[in-house]
């Protein structure tokens, strides 16, 4: 058969589609298992012609809000190739199969993981990456009422040779939900300590991050994960400011285990139960910290469009979600606090040195001239 693997056009800009963040992992996984299976596969990235008459149609979904894009693609293939059988999945499709079918009109919905294509090595030369993503587990311990990940999968672990068989690459993305609650992880991290790929030491992250609460019980894993060369640090802090001795004490251990703060992050969702002035209160504990923020806007996990637009003032509901305890102004206040101050941590300059030139890499300090 021939399969025609597609990531629709998602408002992802083009120097940022092989971000990890943003690599179709499930297409390339379902490349693999077609090809197993000695299926012709081929991958659009976005809606154009295919090089040969597909039988089926795979089609990814991302966040539900982005649900207009796959509506898109949808209906490009279906005029182009009106024999060919139509399948959505990916998080859109399996957090709401009913919306996915009826708005869409693909002829089947697929939810949650493809079993057999899971357990292969994604078919990286469809892409063009220097990484390799790895799922050590799934799903996820915590139910964060913010959350779907706990909805979508279920909790899986796998070993350190099991891992260690997948390792093909230098450089090792995990995307892992909460890596730390692998019961397997101390044997895992002396594994990735001592590996090497053509002679050659691997480097990691977490996409996801690092369970803070798990750190604070077992200090020793942040030693472990500077010796397993884990870059890129990142702690949630989801909860309210009075969290903060906790969350400072997380830093000291990262610190103590010979990471600098400038290179930590912290995972900050706004536009959720915390308002303006209390997300506010904990940006400037971070910068007292001399920590960066990840920040992420909230979205309901049933919201199926998201116009947000930070060049437009005075959005509403009706543009994106705007959460009762915050208000558009705010929200793109807050966006915009911590573009500065992840700048001025980066370039370890105060507050009121930061400039858009920095933002933009334009800035040239005087001792470089």
């Amino acid at each position: 058969m021939n399969i025609l693997l597609v990531e629709p056009e998602f408002p992802i800009p083009a120097k940022s589609k092989n971000h990890s963040n943003f690599l179709p992992i499930g297409l390339l996984k379902l490349a693999a298992y077609h090809r197993k299976i000695n299926n012709t596969v081929h991958l659009n990235r976005g809606n154009s012609e295919a090089p040969f008459v597909p039988d089926k149609i795979l089609i990814t979904s991302l966040f539900t809000y982005w649900s207009k894009y796959v509506k898109e693609s949808v209906q490009y293939y279906k005029s182009k190739y009106p024999t060919a059988q139509i399948i959505v999945g990916g998080i859109y499709a399996t957090l709401l199969p009913e919306h996915c079918k009826d708005y869409t009109g693909c002829d089947k919905v697929f939810k949650g993981q493809h079993k057999s294509a899971d357990k292969l090595k994604p078919a990286y030369d469809l892409v063009n990456v220097d990484y390799q993503i790895i799922h050590g587990m799934r799903g996820c311990s915590r139910k964060c009422p913010f959350c779907g990940i706990w909805r979508l999968e279920k909790m899986s672990f796998k070993t350190s040779l099991q891992i260690k068989r997948q390792i093909c690459s230098n450089k090792i993305i995990f995307y892992d939900n909460n890596i730390l609650v692998n019961p397997h992880i101390e044997s895992i991290l002396k594994m990735l300590t001592h590996l090497r790929i053509n002679n050659k030491v691997i480097h990691c992250e977490c996409q996801s991050g690092f369970d803070g609460r798990i750190i604070e019980k077992w200090p020793a894993l942040a030693t472990m994960l500077k010796a397993a060369r884990f870059t890129n640090i990142r702690l949630a802090w989801d909860f309210a400011y009075e969290q903060y001795p906790q969350v400072e004490n997380w830093i000291r251990i990262f610190e103590n285990a010979g990471y600098q703060r400038s290179n930590i992050f912290i995972f900050m969702l706004f536009n959720w139960s915390f308002d303006y002035y209390e997300m506010e209160n904990k940006r400037l504990k971070c910068f007292e910290w001399a920590v960066q923020i990840a920040d992420c806007r909230f979205r309901p996990l049933d919201q199926t469009y998201d116009y947000y637009n930070p060049t437009i003032a005075d959005q509403t509901n009706k543009d994106y979600y705007i959460h009762s305890n915050w208000t558009d102004s705010q929200i793109k206040l807050f966006r915009k606090n911590v573009r500065r101050h992840n700048i001025c941590i980066r370039h370890r300059i105060p507050w009121e040195d930061y400039s858009r030139e920095r933002e933009l890499k334009k800035y040239i300090p005087e001792n470089y001239l």
